[in-house]
């Protein structure tokens, strides 16, 4: 398959990128050229700016195009109309969060986020979401039953820029290593939901392959894993099996811990995003979505961390600092502590 890239340099489009190489398709990127990333051999560049000059997309045919990175839908909607006619299919990666509500299972049919100013460029907590549900809106208006939509939840795994979920592999070695005990959120047997990255660019190009069109909730299936076998697959990684100090959601939310930033992953049961992590993706599944063993991707995003720059294996505002988790651990510990 001969595949334009949107993108294709930092994290979901980079696992896009070798994935199709190592299926012999032939890759074209464009992007601004603002990453340090090496190109790998074979993969041509054409720079450019989704929100500027498209000129240099014509004159050229591709098999499908992926959209990784586009949050505007203005800018989607310019990049579809410039493709339309160089394009076989148009795959938009989307995301979970464009349904209106995540209190309640969402299947790729609920009702969809909405915000009245269409037209900013403000993408926050509260744009996000409907700007990734209008953009979805100006692929499926101009490539019709050519639009693949793609919605994946929390997508994790090495090249993560977030490090949301590489906090919890890192910070159980740092456990390990010290010997010390760590925080951990909410209830051991709650379900976690998200997806390898390696195993997102897979399904995107099977379902390019397949002819999928629609919309696809890209996640691992519910009940596949749980904050206890996030935490067990860390200590294998990690080589050895550390202390845990288990908080409740009530203990959390008195102590102050904000929930998914300061302690990743955790959201308090019973909340608004209490199902952002029980979203169904049979569809999905069905068309052809398969998962890694939860190990696999742990391993491989530890060994990514361990091997980054020590200027680069910072968490910056993901996760609790060690002292103020110190902090928590203290005071679950005093309030533990039997009464005269």
């Amino acid at each position: 398959m001969k595949l334009l890239i949107i993108g294709g340099t930092r994290f979901v489009g980079r696992h896009l990128v070798a994935a199709a190489l190592a299926r012999g398709d032939q890759v074209t990127l464009f992007n601004r050229g603002q990453t340090s990333a090496a190109l790998p051999p074979g993969v041509a560049w054409i720079q450019g700016d989704r929100g500027g000059d498209l000129s240099a997309l014509r004159g050229q045919r591709w098999d499908a195009v992926i959209d990784t990175c586009g949050y505007l839908p203005a800018d989607v909607a310019r990049m579809a109309g410039a493709l339309d006619a160089s394009v076989g299919r148009f795959a938009f990666i989307s995301s979970v969060s464009v349904y209106a509500s995540s209190a309640t299972c969402n299947h790729e049919d609920s009702p969809l986020g909405h915000i009245d100013d269409t037209d900013t460029t403000v993408v926050d907590g509260r744009t996000y979401g409907p700007l990734k549900a209008l953009c979805e809106q100006a692929v499926v208006q101009r490539c019709g039953t050519r639009a693949l939509i793609v919605r994946p939840g929390l997508v994790v795994g090495p090249h993560d820029p977030t490090k949301r979920f590489t906090w919890w592999p890192a910070r159980v070695a740092r456990a390990v290593r010290d010997g010390q005990p760590m925080l951990a959120p909410g209830a051991p047997g709650r379900p976690l939901q998200f997806i390898d990255a390696r195993d997102l660019a897979d399904f995107v190009l099977h379902a390019l392959d397949a002819g999928c069109g629609g919309a696809y909730n890209a996640v691992a299936p519910g009940g596949f894993t749980t904050m206890q076998g996030l935490l067990d697959a860390c200590a294998v990684a990690a080589g050895g099996r550390p202390s845990l100090v288990w908080a409740n959601d009530g203990d959390l939310a008195r102590l102050g811990v904000e929930p998914w930033m300061q302690m990743p992953l955790w959201l308090p049961e019973g909340g608004e995003h209490a199902a952002f992590m029980l979203v169904d993706q049979r569809r999905a599944q069905a068309a052809g979505l398969r998962q890694r063993d939860l190990g696999d991707t742990v391993a491989d995003t530890l060994a990514w961390w361990r091997a980054l720059p020590t200027a680069q294996r910072q968490f910056d505002n993901t996760g609790l600092s060690p002292e103020r988790e110190a902090q928590v651990l203290v005071a679950l510990a005093d309030d533990r502590q039997p009464r005269a």
